[in-house]
């Protein structure tokens, strides 16, 4: 696999997915050169402050009141920073075949999909990360990345941690990278016994609470309520699920996968196989941090196919992007 000079991707037929980044992304700073240079992203960053009743410019930009890592606060964060990003993709006439998001980017592909508003987006998302960091005690959860596993090891592990409480495997994020979620003593427990099995790397998360375990289903039951009350539309754009890796168009398929996927574990390495499979050869991350960018290497290595992987953060990586993708 290797990873395409841009002065030989322009004879060659683009098919472009744009990434949106789930928790985990989030830095103190984000969004601030698209603010700063973009009078459309400025514009998302005024509406959301202007929904939300909340100083979010402050939180990206400064980390006012330490609060960036707060799950009720990162989520709303990640998803403006990331539709600030698309704004200014848009007005460069660059859209993507299809959309994909990482656990709370969903719904960052779904308004670029033209599935859900941006002001309804919004106060959902704040509900969502309410309802999740509700839906356990403070501090009782974890999650971890465990590096260098197979998927049989990760189960074995969680299997046998489980006598410690609920732990199993959350994101499966890359051929190498699975992160697993539960209650803390079990996860603390499965993280010794992977280091056991010899896996590469063994990584606390800094998140508030256990996303896509068990632990979440009264959050995932709030969350079918509020979505009850949310006015979707068929995509304009398909998006490829977390948790079934469909390819769906149409609402109905789009609101019942958004609840089981707080519950059930993002296949993100699946869904990014079958995107190649089906050709497409631009990836582009859009949002905050480069989480995604590194995942889609990893599992592009393991293929013939040379594709383009790129991002959108600030304004040199949207220049970059920019002249890549118009073959500049």
């Amino acid at each position: 696999m290797g990873i395409a000079h841009p002065a030989e991707r322009k004879y060659m037929m683009r098919k472009t997915a744009f990434l949106f980044p789930g928790q985990g992304s989030q830095y103190t700073g984000m969004g601030k050169s698209l603010y700063e240079n973009f009078a459309s992203a400025r514009e998302i960053f005024d509406i959301a402050e202007e929904v939300l009743q909340w100083d979010i410019k402050g939180l990206c930009f400064n980390n006012a009141g330490d609060k960036i890592n707060l799950t009720e606060y990162t989520q709303p964060a990640i998803l403006v920073t990331s539709i600030a990003g698309w704004r200014v993709l848009t007005e460069e006439k660059i859209s993507p075949e299809i959309v994909a998001g990482h656990s709370l980017g969903e719904y960052s592909a779904l308004v670029a999909a033209g599935g859900l508003s941006f002001t309804e987006a919004l106060p959902v998302v704040e509900k969502r990360s309410r309802f999740m960091q509700e839906a356990v005690p403070r501090d009782s959860g974890r999650m971890a990345a465990l590096l260098g596993l197979s998927k049989e090891d990760v189960m074995e592990v969680c299997r046998t941690a489980s006598a410690y409480g609920i732990v199993s495997p959350a994101n499966y994020n890359a051929p190498d990278q699975i992160v697993i979620a539960g209650t803390a003593d079990a996860v603390d427990r499965a993280m010794e016994l992977a280091k056991d099995k010899g896996a590469k790397r063994v990584i606390p998360l800094n998140v508030s609470v256990p996303s896509h375990s068990p632990l979440m289903k009264t959050a995932s039951e709030r969350l079918s309520e509020a979505l009850d009350d949310i006015v979707f539309s068929d995509l304009n754009i398909p998006l490829i699920t977390n948790v079934d890796t469909s390819i769906v168009n149409r609402v109905g398929d789009v609101k019942d996968a958004l609840v089981r996927q707080l519950t059930n574990p993002v296949r993100w390495d699946e869904a990014m196989r079958i995107l190649i499979a089906q050709g497409f050869n631009t990836f582009v991350e859009v949002g905050p941090g480069r989480v995604l960018s590194g995942l889609q290497r990893r599992i592009t290595k393991e293929f013939n196919f040379q594709v383009d992987v790129l991002n959108v953060e600030d304004m040199d990586s949207f220049k970059k992007t920019v002249e890549t993708v118009n073959g500049e």
